[in-house]
């Protein structure tokens, strides 16, 4: 089904970028959990991101990844021990436990964590407080706070190979909570394509093709087809994905490619191509670190033990990817992204 463009093409230029809390407000609490969404919203959030991920009863949770010794204190309960093992995931050897292994209600017997501690150590005061929320019970949080949704079906070709799609529950919960309409407050991302394509003939929701900095689709890759990301960013590429998808989800280098030092260069054109085939550009991630921001935007004495986790010019930063037009962005502190639009708007 061909996607013809909509009155939102006309007014581009008159809409705010969005703000997309990434796994909620990640910068500040443990991601994935509704601590990290509730705060995302009470930044200003206007959508919260749950990557989803499959139990073995097929209740979508949110993780960032199917196996979660990062992100859990799994490997705290002997009960689980047995479970630890080595799967292969998107053609990658994976070890650790895996949601799929666990019932919805053995995951509630655990508590979250902060995955990368030693870039946010403020987030661990927060470890071992939060349960892995499902599906339902973010859509839940985010109807209640009127903001939206925004998941991301992980690894949508494993899962499948699983019996345990990702698709039709998601579909599911959100027709459940009555979004099911183009126009309703969602967004359903995928870094594969043919679930895309799959959902194009089931819903109306808006959908947005991920494309990763390198690499290809893991779905294409495992059907012999050639295509690659660099491939789909491209203007024929960017036409192709417009026939399933609303829109486009890039890593900022894809925008403002660096050089081999690490400053940034000319911007490429991807926005402008986008725009043109009526795709709208989410950009990720932005994140407030110096160690997570170009090299240009970096504050502070290199040579300071705290220079990787502390502030950057993340503000200058938002702002340059705001004047090249981008449609949305995705922060780990969304206050940030908010506060910079806020000033925008009084100039």
């Amino acid at each position: 089904m061909l996607l013809q463009p909509g009155p939102a093409d006309a007014d581009r230029r008159d809409r705010e970028p969005i703000v997309i809390g990434h796994r909620g407000a990640a910068a500040l609490r443990p991601e994935h959990t509704l601590l990290s969404y509730e705060t995302a919203v009470a930044l200003g959030a206007d959508f919260v991101e749950p990557d989803l991920v499959s139990t073995k009863d097929h209740v979508l949770v949110a993780r960032h990844e199917n196996e979660i010794s990062g992100t859990t204190d799994v490997g705290d309960h002997p009960e689980f021990a047995s479970r630890r093992t080595t799967k292969t995931v998107d053609g990658v050897p994976v070890t650790g436990w895996f949601t799929e292994d666990f019932t919805l209600a053995e995951l509630r017997t655990l508590r979250a964590k902060e995955r990368i501690p030693g870039l946010r150590p403020g987030n661990t005061a927060f470890d071992g407080v939060a349960l892995i929320p499902t599906f339902d019970e973010v859509v839940e949080l985010a109807q209640r706070h009127g903001v939206g949704v925004y998941p991301e079906t992980k690894h949508p070709t494993y899962f499948d190979s699983l019996g345990l799609p990702l698709e039709e529950p998601l579909l599911d919960v959100l027709a459940r909570h009555g979004w099911k309409d183009r126009r309703d407050r969602v967004f359903i991302q995928s870094f594969e394509t043919a679930n895309l394509r799959d959902l194009r003939t089931r819903t109306t929701l808006p959908l947005i093709q991920l494309i990763n900095t390198s690499g290809a689709p893991y779905d294409r890759v495992a059907a012999g087809d050639p295509l690659t990301y660099d491939g789909m960013v491209t203007p024929q590429g960017l036409g192709d994905v417009a026939e399933y998808a609303d829109g486009v989800g890039v890593a900022t280098s894809r925008i403002v490619p660096a050089g081999p030092d690490g400053r940034l260069l000319a911007p490429a054109t991807l926005i402008r191509d986008a725009h043109r085939a009526h795709l709208d550009v989410h950009a990720w991630t932005i994140r407030d670190e110096n160690s997570q921001l170009p090299v240009d935007y970096r504050l502070g004495d290199p040579a300071s033990p705290a220079h990787p986790r502390a502030t950057g010019n993340v503000t200058g930063w938002l702002n340059t990817l705001y004047d090249l037009g981008v449609d949305g962005v995705f922060a780990d502190n969304p206050g940030t992204a908010r506060a910079v639009l806020a000033a925008r708007s009084r100039r």
